[in-house]
Order: C-alpha cells, then structure tokens, then sequence
C-alpha cells in the first residue's frame, strides 16, 4: 500500500491530479472519505491501484479556488495536512492550526479573527505516552515501567516516597499496614526481617487476627492480608521493592493495598433507576452498564478488603440527578439501595429551581450544562454527609457526569476516572464545525468543551474498545477525533488529545450473567416470563404500544431492540427488510424500539424517527410483518427476548451508525444469537467477522440485505451454520467479556495511579490552571446563554 502522498503523486500524477480537480469543481466544498471514493468509482479509475488505497487514507478534503487541502491518515493515530496547488501540482505539508484556519474560511469565514486557538501539546510533551501503536490503550503498564525506571535510580527518594505512602492509609482513624513503631526506611527494612522470620514459625493458613499481636509489636497492622500464607508472600513483595525494586513486583504490591473503601460514580442525565426506565429518554445502555458495574465492583473490593485481612464494608454511591416528576419512576427518591448489591446506593440530587417549569422536568442531555455546577456544589455536600468523608475514587460517566466529576475531584483532591461511553462529537459529521447551526438543539458549544476538559483532567481514563482511542487504518476513534478540531467564532483546538498518552486504558465490561444466558439453559429459565414475551412478539394480541401484527408467526425473526434515535439507525433495518422480497417471504421483524406515539415523547429526535417508522412501514406494506413494540422491557424479559428469538432460530440486527461499544450485541451474543452488528464502534472488536458474528455496513443497505439472506438462506438448506455461529457467540462472550475481570482491572488502575498521584507531579498543576481559564471563560460564559433561554420557558 502507497501510504507517502509524494510517492502516489509519483507513481499515479495524472490520475491523482485529475481526481483532485474533479474534487475541487464539486458544488460541496468540504467531502469525507466515502464521498471521495464514490466520487472516485464514479469517475471510472481503478479499484484494484494504489491510488484508491490511498484515496481511503484521506479523512477530508477543503476545496479552495486553485487548490485542494487534504487530511491524511498515514497510519492509526497519525495524521498529516497537505496543501496541493491545481495550478503547478506542487504539495506542501502544512500545521493543523493552518488546516483548521481553512475549514474556517470556508465554513464561517467572518470568524477567522475571533476564533481563539487552544494548544495542549506543550501539556502532552512532557507528559509519558507510549511509543508503540499496539500498546495504545495500557497506559498503566508503561505508566508503571517508566516512573519506576525513573523513582528506582534515586534510592533514598523512592524508598521515602514509597514509605511515607504506606504510612497514609487508615480507616476511620484506625491506622492499616504500618504503626508509628517503624520510624524510617532502614528500620521498616529490618521489621520485615524480623517479622517474616516469626511468620515462618506458623502454618501459612494461620489467621491474621492469631498472630496480630505479634505483628503489631513489630509495627505492622492489619491490611497486609487474612492469613499468615498472604501476609508473608506482601511482605517479600515489599521487602523486594526496597532493595531490589521491580514495576511489577510495585504493580502487585500497590493492588493489593486496601486504598479503596467509597467510591462515586456520576452520572447526571437521564432517569437512573433500576425499574421502568429502560427506554425513556435519554436512558439505555449506561444505565445497565453502570448498574451492573456497580455489584461488580462492590464484590471484588468486599473480595479484596477480606484477602487484606479487613472485615470492612465498602459502600459504592451511584450520584444522578433528582427529577420531581419522575413518570411513575423513583427518580423523585433521594436515595434507593440498589438490588442485589450490600452497601451501594443510588444518590439522587436535584437541580437548582432556577425555573420549576424546566427543572421539575426531564431535561435533555443536550441542554443539561447549566445546572451541573451547581449540582457538583450540592453534590459535594450530599456525598460528604453520606461517606463521612471524602470518597478514594470518582468516576464520570458520559460528558456531563465526567465534567461533575472534573469538578468534585479537584474539590475532594481525589483520584478522577473517566468514562466516555460514547462521545457525540464523533456522531454527528461537522458538528464542531457548524455548531453555531446546530446549537439550538444540540449544545455542543457546552458538551464538547466539557469532554476537553474531562478528557485533559481526568487521572486515567477507560475505554471498552481500541478503536474508542484511536479508530482504525482508515478511520479516527472517538477520543481522537478531539485531536484536531475547530468551532469557529468560538476556539479552535490542536493536540486536544494524545491517543498514545498514558491515561487511556482498555478494560471492556461485561454482561449480567443472572440476566443474559445461553438458550439452551432451560432450567435457569422462568415459564411465565417466556410465555409474557412470546405472547407480546408472536401472538398478535391487541395492544395499544404495539404497531403490526405477524400472518406468519412461524417465519424466522429478525430482532433488534435499542433507543430510538438517529444514531441507533433502527429505520435503516426496516428499510432492509422493506425492500427485500427474500426477507419478507421468510422472516418477520421484530423491533423494540422507543415509542409509537410521538406525542409521548418530549425528545426531538424520537419524535422524527417514530414519524419516519411510521412513514416506512406504510411505504412498504409491513404491516402485517412486523411487530413494533413501543414500550419498555424490563431486564428480565429483555433477557427472555433474546432467548426466544434465539430458540426460534433467529438473529440479531445491530444497526447503529456507531456504537461506542455494544452491551446489546453482548446481551446477544451470550443468548446464543448470530449477531449482525455496524462495523463503526465497538462492535468491531466484539465480533470477529464470519466467525462468530458478522459486520454491516450500516449505509449500505444492499450489502447488508444480502449478508443477512445469504445467513439465512445457508441456515435453512444446512442447519448447522447456525448452531455453529450461535456456540461460537456464546464462547466469545464467556471467555473475553467478564465484569469480574472488569472490576479486578478497574480497582488496580486507580491504585496504581493514585500512587503515582501521590509519588510525582502526575497533577500537572500547570495544565490544570489552562484547563481553569478554559472552563471559567468558555464553558461557564456559553451555559449562562442556555439558562437565560431556559428562564425564559
């Protein structure tokens, strides 16, 4: 593949200057990839050159008067700008500040000299990243070799470092690991001798609380393990990392420390409950996500608490956002224990009556950024009361619970973690550089300032998915599309992101297993709940939520169940189905999607894609094809759902233009569905194509009519095909996908880098004041415009 423009130049020069100038005599002045290949096979050029393979490289073309400007992608994570002048052919390399000026002129050129510019690179050079694309994504592990190549060489600092934080931990004033009888570093190297020496007198499954007395006389305390086996092997490790230290000898050491009792996890938007939300707006996959997450992590912290040797109840605080007219919801109840869990509760706190006609309501999450500062000031307060102190670790969700999370942590001075769940920058072509079109229903002037501040502050950051950091070859993930953007009139940005910083970690969550399991598990199933959802999908029965009925109930399902909203892409699978003569004689659709009335929605989005639905299923006489089922499932049955498609010999259709991971394809997937799920997100790394699953398209409705057929048509003449991907789904979920593996991963990473917090200058006083300045003057100025419209209601 010819990836250097100057080589393709070279090697193709006519056909390359053509193709640009047919680019520049284009009536739209701005193309993306898939309009330069269209633009391109249209033409008539070859396929099978290197000049198409590199025409894939070039994320975007600016067609100015005699000149073509492009963003290239010479390889993942990596970019390059050019400037070709059509009057000589000459190429010149060019900065992203001037490539981002060029997209000004030619979106908005009146704002060139009131755009303010905003640089992070000075931050990210002196910060560590890894060097190797494949290592994008483990951050921690080269985090943890560099700072330990560099503390390592300066014995007596390390050992001091290393001592003093030891010596901070305590519970309610109950001092752990160290007493004030070990005075320094030489004498801790000698208590350790001493004390592995009386250990080696007793049994290694000798309880702490027999041989305490004797460990505290020597100055340790309880915390370093529940038996005199864990207790010896952590004080090797410790005795090692003062004489003879190692990054994962530190790495092991640090884990097994109990630093972390409470923890807040934030999540604002939405209605966060554990019943009959699933559906309403704003309320889907992170909800389940954060839930499931939650006993996940209370579990392995009780699990790790007790291997510590501390009998110690952790308590996990779920903070959302108070709604007093909740729709039959608990979202108007300040506080809800949550199912199945010991001691973590959900925190609902309320916004500010600024005006009760907005904030008594449900409030988009597009236009929920002028009640946030305000609500992280009362959550403070509320988390203090609940905790009796400060929490160890805080985790945002989504931009609006990562931006509370930005501002509780440097209030707490704790540990911040951020999770994106899905970055609508990424979602929406040109939204950066139109937003001032797009305000009025988006907001994005306020969300995407809120994910470069969350992004820029935050101590490390998960993702489900490499392609979430830094994409693919040929295409940008969604934190680094922040690397390089402009809104022009009100900043543009370079190096808003470094996908090869250290922060970024990969930790893909999993599924419910008490919920989602294979359909071959008869006995785990409930009869009543099978009958309930096989009499709602199959039976025809009236039902005022649900739209079409089935003349065939026997034909083989076609199923797919999400929100809906543009993203999702739900009308594109009824267009599938609609024009496929093939599909329509051997399967019906199933679709649980949203509502069918749009008067029962105040989304503006769910309002126009119920109205498209509609508008579809009259266009393509569906009516007594389909079943659309416009209410919500509970969790159970949503469970059930994909069992019964699965033992109907189904599949399962995941759209969507992009999904940030894919909690349904997993949901899926270990139900023992064949999945066909967009190859845009985080479903790529889910499903390995053909094997056990399959990628779509999810604009081309021709090639994913005809894979689906081909599944089919396959399935019915050998019935093995389908039993062979259904195991193989089964098998990938199992094995890759597990929320204890999660939690195991998630506690490590805030320990090791609440360390390295602790032992070095990782707060970066210096970029946390340019993200200050950011905040004050920018986001604070754009919210104070949306509240005065909202005063206004």
């Amino acid at each position: 593949m010819i990836k250097d423009i100057y080589k393709t130049a070279e090697t193709f020069h006519n056909d390359f200057y053509d193709f640009l100038k047919a680019v520049s005599t284009q009536p739209k002045k701005l193309m993306i990839t898939g309009e330069l290949i269209n633009l391109y096979v249209a033409s008539g050029y070859d396929k099978n050159s290197g000049l198409y393979e590199f025409i894939e490289k070039i994320q975007e073309t600016i067609s100015l008067d005699h000149s073509v400007i492009l963003d290239v992608r010479i390889k993942i994570a990596s970019i390059k700008f050019y400037r070709i002048s059509l009057e000589e052919f000459l190429i010149e390399e060019i900065s992203s500040k001037e490539f981002l000026i060029y997209k000004e002129t030619v979106a908005k050129p009146d704002t060139l000299n009131t755009t303010l510019n905003l640089n992070f690179k000075p931050f990210y050079d002196k910060s560590p990243a890894v060097r190797d694309i494949k290592y994008i994504g483990s951050g921690v592990e080269y985090l943890n070799r560099f700072l330990s190549s560099q503390m390592f060489t300066n014995e007596e600092r390390w050992k001091k470092n290393l001592f003093d934080f030891i010596r901070l931990h305590n519970f309610n004033g109950e001092q752990l690991i160290l007493n004030d009888r070990i005075k320094d570093t030489k004498h801790l190297n000698n208590q350790i001798n001493a004390a592995l020496a009386k250990l080696g007198n007793h049994p290694a499954n000798t309880p702490y609380e027999n041989i305490k007395h004797i460990l505290q006389e020597l100055g340790f305390e309880k915390g370093l393990g529940k038996d005199a086996g864990t207790i010896t092997h952590n004080l090797n490790l410790l005795d090692q990392l003062l004489n003879s230290p190692d990054h994962n000898a530190l790495a092991e050491f640090i884990s097994s420390i109990p630093m972390i009792l409470n923890i807040a996890i934030i999540s604002p938007h939405g209605f966060f409950g554990q019943e009959g939300v699933l559906g309403l707006p704003d309320t889907g996959g992170q909800v389940v996500y954060i839930l499931d997450q939650v006993k996940a992590l209370e579990k392995q912290l009780i699990d790790s608490l007790k291997k510590s040797g501390l009998n110690l109840l952790p308590k996990i605080i779920v903070l959302t956002r108070l709604i007093p007219n909740a729709r039959g919801t608990t979202c108007n109840q300040r506080l809800e224990k949550i199912y199945g869990a010991k001691n973590s509760w959900i925190l609902r706190v309320p916004f500010r009556e600024y005006n009760k006609r907005v904030t008594d309501e449900w409030i988009s999450r597009f236009e929920i950024w002028p009640y946030l500062e305000d609500f992280a000031e009362d959550s403070y307060t509320a988390l203090l009361a609940e905790f009796k102190k400060r929490p160890d670790l805080i985790i945002g969700n989504y931009s609006d619970g990562n931006l509370v999370a930005y501002l509780l942590a440097k209030k707490f001075k704790v540990t911040q973690c951020g999770i994106a769940h899905a970055l609508e920058k990424s979602k929406y072509l040109y939204s950066a550089l139109y937003w001032y079109d797009l305000e009025k229903y988006y907001h994005f002037s306020m969300q995407f300032t809120a994910d470069l501040l969350a992004i820029n502050s935050a101590d490390f950051l998960i993702t489900s998915s490499f392609q979430e950091i830094a994409g693919t070859e040929k295409s940008i993930g969604q934190y680094e599309s922040y690397m390089h953007f402009t809104m022009p009139g009100l900043y543009r940005v370079e190096n808003g992101v470094n996908p090869f910083h250290v922060k970024f970690n990969i930790v893909s969550p999993g599924v419910n297993e008490k919920i989602y399991f294979p359909y071959t598990k008869t006995k785990w199933r409930l009869k009543e709940t099978k009958r309930r959802i096989e009499n709602l999908f199959f039976s025809n029965s009236e039902d005022p939520d649900v739209i079409g009925w089935l003349d065939n109930p026997e034909k083989t399902p076609i199923f797919t169940m999400s929100r809906l909203d543009r993203i999702k892409n739900i009308s594109f699978l009824v267009r599938c189905f609609g024009e496929s003569e093939e599909l329509q004689q051997t399967s019906n659709l199933i679709v649980v999607a949203g509502k069918i009335d749009e008067t029962m929605t105040d989304d503006y989005e769910e309002k126009e894609q119920i109205r498209l639905m509609h508008e579809l299923i009259t266009k393509y006489k569906l009516h007594n094809k389909i079943r659309w089922i416009g209410k919500l499932l509970p969790k159970d049955e949503s469970g059930e759902a994909y069992r019964i498609i699965a033992e109907r010999r189904g599949i399962f259709v995941q759209p969507a233009l992009f999904e940030g991971f894919g909690l349904t394809v997993l949901e899926a997937m270990t139900s023992g569905l064949p999945v066909f799920a967009t190859k845009y997100g985080g479903p790529l790394e889910i499903i390995q194509n053909g094997v056990n699953g399959f990628h779509i398209d999810p604009v081309n409705q021709e090639e994913t009519t005809e894979k689906i057929v081909r599944f089919l048509s396959d399935s019915y003449i050998d019935s093995s095909v389908w039993d062979k991907l259904s195991k193989a789904a089964i098998k990938r979920v199992t094995e890759k996908y597990s929320w204890k593996l999660y939690s195991k991963r998630l506690l490590s990473l805030a320990k090791l880098y609440g360390f390295w917090k602790y032992a070095t200058n990782l707060e970066h006083e210096d970029i946390n004041a340019y993200l200050d300045l950011i905040y004050h003057t920018i986001y604070k100025s754009r919210a104070k415009i949306l509240l005065e419209e909202h005063m206004k209601r």
